[in-house]
């Protein structure tokens, strides 16, 4: 199973695999403490158990899933029907896990906060995704995600077809009214952030109005982010960035418009709801033997 999540990771470039263990093993703690009261009343059989999914979704999480039984009993195996990111519909048979009975009661809980978690911001996503198709505009996330499951909801968002704005505060700057208000202006801003960035790490910068976005051009901006504008301003705000700036929208992103403002010409359109407004995946694991 770890070679499996280690050539995972590899591949998406944004989790380690002692990462996902050390995020696994805080999880199973925090649920089976001292230990499992209720399971201690269950014979300890060999079971098998089959995951269901309840409704139409992206699925995301196999390697914490996979994790919560292996890291508790490495008895307990898992064979899966549906490929990581995968589309699931209602009433699939998802997969099997065969094991102990109180090792797949006791880690059932903790496996299936993961994946019904990591699946609702990847389904989330490919709607949003699925919503601006065709415009060349790309949907990204934001840092508004649950703590402690940054990385890992930031890997959902990829699996629905989303990419990854900046993980934290140590990847890119992001220059937003505060600090340009504590800096005095749009220019000193980025002229203390060009001083401040590594060489190729992202500086872009927040404009409330077309004048605010004429003056980061002006200044050397090279991405900018349209802070909560409104939808007829777009073009406009678009031609005065031309081909040289990069444009981003955040604010008030709707499933409803965003496919306008993908037509209006933005390159990005980054929405805080894909992993801090999530409605978990109604998944069910029952026991057939």
């Amino acid at each position: 199973m770890i070679p499996e999540i280690v050539s995972l990771m590899i591949n998406t470039g944004l989790l380690k695999t002692d990462e996902i263990i050390a995020t696994v093993r805080v999880a199973l703690e925090e649920d089976i403490g001292t230990g499992d009261l209720t399971a201690n009343l269950v014979s300890d059989r060999q079971s098998t158990a089959k995951l269901i999914c309840r409704e139409d979704a992206v699925l995301s999480g196999r390697p914490w899933f996979d994790l919560c039984f292996s890291l508790l009993d490495e008895s307990v195996s898992i064979d899966w029907n549906k490929d990581e990111g995968a589309c699931i519909h209602s009433n699939d048979v998802i997969c099997q896990i065969q094991g102990p009975a109180r090792s797949i009661l006791t880690a059932e809980r903790t496996a299936l906060n993961f994946l019904q978690t990591l699946s609702a911001v990847a389904t989330k996503t490919k709607q949003y995704v699925d919503a601006v198709a065709g415009t060349g505009c790309r949907i990204l996330d934001t840092r508004k995600t649950l703590p402690g499951l940054r990385k890992a909801q930031k890997y959902a968002v990829s699996c629905g077809g989303g990419h990854n704005h900046r993980i934290g505060l140590y990847d890119a700057v992001l220059i937003k009214e505060n600090h340009i208000h504590a800096a005095g202006s749009v220019c000193r801003a980025l002229e203390l952030a060009r001083k401040a960035a590594k060489p190729g790490v992202l500086i872009e910068i927040e404009v409330e109005d077309l004048a605010q976005l004429e003056q980061a051009i002006e200044c050397g901006a090279k991405r900018v982010l349209l802070d909560n504008f409104q939808l007829s301003s777009l073009p406009q705000a678009v031609k005065l960035a031309g081909n040289s700036v990069e444009t981003e929208v955040s604010g008030n992103v709707t499933l409803e418009n965003v496919g306008d403002i993908a037509r209006s010409g933005i390159n990005f359109v980054s929405i805080g709801a894909l992993t801090k407004n999530v409605h978990a995946i109604d998944l069910s694991l029952l026991f057939v033997s």
